[in-house]
């Protein structure tokens, strides 16, 4: 059988969401304390920022790519893994100011702030 590459992207438009939310239902719980950092990558030519959150055990969290480095993204990624898993008590990040940007935003809107190092 001869499957056209378009079919393959159409299939996988369609049904990459569908895995996702399925895989996410049966994700393991992660720790209190994050470790949050960005890269940057070269995908398909370009230069993408990569943000990323593991726990205290090395297991990913989550992870987002994005064009531009910028405190609207580091507070995207931040809320997309604090919803996605529960908020950590402690999280330790890299110097970037994007990063204190945006936890200085979250921790605002918090009862108990997350503590941050």
């Amino acid at each position: 059988m001869v499957v056209n590459h378009s079919t393959i992207s159409r299939w996988a438009i369609r049904f990459l969401p569908l895995l996702e939310k399925v895989f996410r239902q049966h994700k393991r719980p992660v720790g209190g304390s994050w470790r949050m950092d960005d890269t940057y990558i070269k995908v398909g030519g370009q230069w993408k920022y990569l943000y990323r959150a593991v726990d205290k055990a090395g297991a990913t969290i989550d992870f987002l790519r994005r064009a531009q480095r910028d405190t609207a993204a580091a507070t995207r990624f931040s809320i997309k893994a604090m919803l996605q898993n529960a908020a950590p008590e402690k999280i330790t990040m890299d110097k970037s100011d994007a990063h204190q940007a945006a936890m200085d935003g979250i921790n605002k809107g918090r009862d108990l702030p997350i503590e941050v190092h």
